[in-house]
């Protein structure tokens, strides 16, 4: 077992395990257990009441943040030559097809999200493996595949973020950073989770939203009580 550093200690005699803390206290408690030297994520971790192996209760959806994510999202569109206008102008990071096609093929992954057209779909079903597993590949239920290519963009980099109950039930997704304030935190918390709520599968029996959990990179986990994130 690893030895405790000092500033992980300090960090874990802040939180009471037992505590299950309000939004409006875990967004300021959160920023005082953040230890590291780079400006950390602030992360969410919500287990769910459901069977992610049964169709009729995946649970997946997109949300905007109303402060966005604090991190600046590299986007990469894949589009044809009339619409790479539109994605530049938008603020997309790297635009083109064929050429970026094959540096992925090369594993090339410097990128964040991957924004393209129904229509170019075919050539990017080969990238499966690659980018698959890194989260990057392109679907219409998170607006990645879409016409409106510059409004894809514009959201993405706006705060926009996609996200998907894991085989353990938990959904996973950042809402911000550490610097943010603790009412930024909050709000974007609160946004999240309304979304979840939203989302619950009619099919879910019992509790649907069994923990939510706040944290930043490298710190303990801040237990939260629902309630005052849903009222």
């Amino acid at each position: 077992m690893s030895k405790l550093t000092k500033n992980k200690k300090l960090a874990l005699e802040k939180v009471d395990k037992d505590k299950a803390y309000t939004i409006d206290e875990a967004a300021k408690l959160v920023k005082e257990l953040s230890f590291t030297k780079f400006n950390a994520s602030v992360d969410m971790d919500i287990r769910l009441g459901v069977d992610p192996r049964k169709a009729n209760q995946m649970v997946r959806g997109v949300v905007t943040l109303p402060h966005g994510t604090g991190k600046n999202v590299r986007v990469l569109v894949l589009c044809t030559p009339d619409k790479e206008e539109e994605a530049r102008a938008a603020g997309a990071d790297y635009v083109g097809l064929d050429e970026y096609i094959e540096k992925l093929k090369s594993g090339w992954t410097d990128i964040d999200i991957i924004i393209t057209m129904p229509s170019i779909m075919g050539k990017i079903g080969a990238l499966g493996r690659i980018l698959g597993p890194r989260g990057l590949m392109p679907n219409p239920k998170s607006g990645t595949v879409t016409m409106e290519i510059g409004k894809a963009v514009q959201e993405v980099k706006a705060g926009k973020i996609d996200f998907k109950v894991d085989k353990f039930g938990i959904v996973h997704a950042s809402v911000g950073k550490v610097e943010f304030d603790p009412e930024k935190l909050r709000d974007n918390a609160r946004e999240f989770v309304g979304m979840i709520q939203k989302l619950k599968p009619s099919s879910a029996k019992g509790t649907y939203m069994k923990s939510v959990y706040m944290s930043s990179t490298m710190s303990p986990g801040i237990k939260l009580d629902i309630k005052s994130l849903l009222d």
